[in-house]
């Protein structure tokens, strides 16, 4: 008889390497991540778009002029631009024209409109120099007082209210990431304890025999740690598809008016960096938090064996 037919068959692994119970793990851990993965683009949209907003608004003031009866509104603009124009800290002072103007209220108010037949106001923007800003109330004053029918906005309430939307979107988020995460760990408690209960006689015997309780938690951290990257991986991918495609649709199609108001909002839909690098985050900690779930799992459930055994009214 040879050496070979001498050698014991090798041994089964604990955990089986694969099963219903952990292939139903990994898609329900790829459709969590997913929808991790899109919150963190959503917000990642959200905040590079108020960060373009501030920047832009913070760079201009508008000069609005109201029309009245006898009231030369295009002298009117001239003053408003010249007096403008004159402050230190203003970089240039432009008067929105006829056709501009009837530019910016056609997504709303269709085409074919005539300023003389509606109070349409005009506007005069301001570009300022975000280090040195002018004196705001100087300006305003000066500009009252020569035109009556005059308001300057420097968007100071804009741009407030637009660093307190920011901030309630990341705290949705991160609301939104944190239920996707627990309802995840609570995914990960409950398969593992199926898999337990599935080998339990092989656990209870190879722990009353001696196996330390660390050993027997590292054979399905390290499985249950693979599904989870598996399924984060999956779920990570499919959110970066849903990322490009998503730009390119809108490169593709924001081009109608009304699409370039959403455009304005929003941007091109393009992700930074920023949400790629979630994305990568997200999937390690997936990972990271299955692992460890399942660690504590494990050497919960071999306690409470050890509870029983020796309480055995238990």
């Amino acid at each position: 008889m040879s050496d070979q037919d001498h050698r014991s068959p090798p041994a089964s692994p604990i955990v089986p390497p694969g099963n219903i119970a952990g292939q139903a793990m990994a898609l329900v851990v790829a459709i969590m991540s997913f929808l991790a993965c899109l919150t963190v683009g959503g917000v990642s949209l959200v905040g590079q778009s108020a960060a373009t907003w501030q920047s832009q608004i913070s760079r201009e003031a508008t000069v609005q002029i109201r029309p009245a009866r006898d009231f030369d509104i295009e002298t009117a603009l001239a003053e408003a631009q010249a007096i403008a124009a004159d402050y230190e800290g203003v970089r240039s002072a432009r008067i929105i024209g006829r056709e501009e103007t009837l530019g910016l209220l056609e997504p709303w108010l269709g085409s074919g409109l005539g300023l003389d037949e509606l109070p349409v106001p005009r506007l005069v923007v301001i570009t300022i120099d975000e280090t040195a800003p002018p004196d705001f109330a100087a300006m305003r004053a000066a500009i009252t007082e020569a035109v009556p029918n005059a308001t300057l906005d420097d968007h100071r309430a804009w741009v407030g209210r637009l660093v307190a939307m920011a901030r309630t979107t990341t705290l949705a988020g991160l609301a939104v990431l944190a239920l996707v995460m627990a309802a995840l760990v609570m995914t990960v408690v409950f398969a593992t304890r199926g898999a337990l209960a599935g080998n339990h006689e092989v656990i209870e015997v190879l722990h009353f025999v001696g196996a330390r309780a660390g050993f027997i938690a590292r054979q399905f951290e390290r499985r249950f740690l693979v599904i989870g990257l598996q399924g984060a991986a999956a779920g990570g991918a499919a959110a970066v598809a849903v990322f490009l495609v998503t730009g390119f649709w809108a490169s593709r199609n924001l081009t109608s008016a009304e699409n370039e108001q959403l455009s304005a909002f929003f941007g091109d839909f393009s992700m930074g960096a920023i949400a790629y690098v979630g994305v990568a985050l997200v999937v390690v900690l997936v990972g990271a938090l299955t692992m460890v779930t399942t660690r504590v799992t494990v050497l919960r459930v071999l306690y409470e064996i050890d509870e029983k055994r020796a309480d055995p009214s238990l």
